[in-house]
This record gives structure tokens, C-alpha cells and sequence, in this order.
């Protein structure tokens, strides 16, 4: 059980390079026993990741030295999106409209913040930690 930031990545967007450079900071505080980001390469939005699935990790982790778990290219949106994507669409009632768009979801499964790619990483820190330290001492409780 951990706490997951399911994000919908692309490498040619202009948000790329400061959203990996924080996930990726990210990663490095919380991970990866109570947290992990979960990146999911698409194609959706400006076409801005048209690359193959090796090359999308191979440029995530040469230029950003990733380390979180990076998925198959997906559809976010739409009659073919991700069966992960359509959860978090449904269950928090924002669906993606461009690249980075973040989901917090708690350890339960419950998707418990959803987040533009105007948002930054930092600003939604703080839900994020909050998550981890819950499940923390929950965790210690069941010891």
C-alpha cells in the first residue's frame, strides 16, 4: 500500500522540463516504500510525445534521471483511454485537457486531489506529504 501521483507525461511540452525535474524531486523525498509517481507517456495533447516507449524512458531517465516507474504510451482521454485514466476521470470528475495533469490517490484507491499541468508540483506538495505521513503512522499502528 502507498500513496501514487498518476501523471500523464509527454516530452516535447512545455511543461516537461519542470514538471520531471519535480516529480523527480519528488520521488527522491518520498519514495519509493509510501510513494512513487506513476508516468504515463500520451500522445493526446499537441502530439508532443510521439516517440516509442524506449525512447520515451531512455530521454525521461538520460535527462532527468527518473526513477519512478514509467508506463506504456496510453490514451488518457476518450473511447480508448487507459482503464486507470477513465477511473481517475470518473472518480474525481476532472478528465485530462492537456499534458501533466496530476492525480493524487490516497493508498485506498480514492483519488483525492486532481490538478492541471498550471499547478506545480510544489504547490500540491503538501497533500502529498500529508498522504505519506498518514500512512506512515498508520503503519506503524499495525505493527
Amino acid at each position: 500500500m502507498q500513496v501514487s501521483l498518476v501523471v500523464n507525461v509527454a516530452s516535447e511540452c512545455g511543461f516537461t522540463d519542470q514538471h520531471y525535474r519535480a516529480l523527480q524531486q519528488l520521488q527522491r523525498d518520498l519514495g519509493p516504500y509510501h510513494f512513487n509517481v506513476l508516468a504515463f507517456p500520451c500522445n493526446q495533447f499537441g502530439q508532443q510525445e510521439p516517440d516509442s516507449n524506449r525512447e520515451i524512458e531512455s530521454f525521461a531517465r538520460r535527462t532527468y534521471s527518473v526513477s519512478f516507474p514509467m508506463f506504456s504510451k496510453v490514451a488518457v482521454i476518450g473511447t480508448g483511454a487507459h482503464p486507470a485514466f477513465k477511473y481517475l476521470t470518473y472518480t474525481s470528475g476532472k478528465e485530462p485537457t492537456w499534458n501533466f495533469w496530476k492525480y493524487l490517490v490516497a493508498p485506498d484507491g480514492k483519488v483525492v486531489g486532481a490538478w492541471d499541468p498550471t499547478v506545480s508540483v510544489e504547490e500540491i506538495r503538501p497533500h502529498i506529504t500529508s498522504l505519506v505521513a498518514k500512512l506512515i503512522l498508520k503503519k506503524r499502528e499495525d505493527l
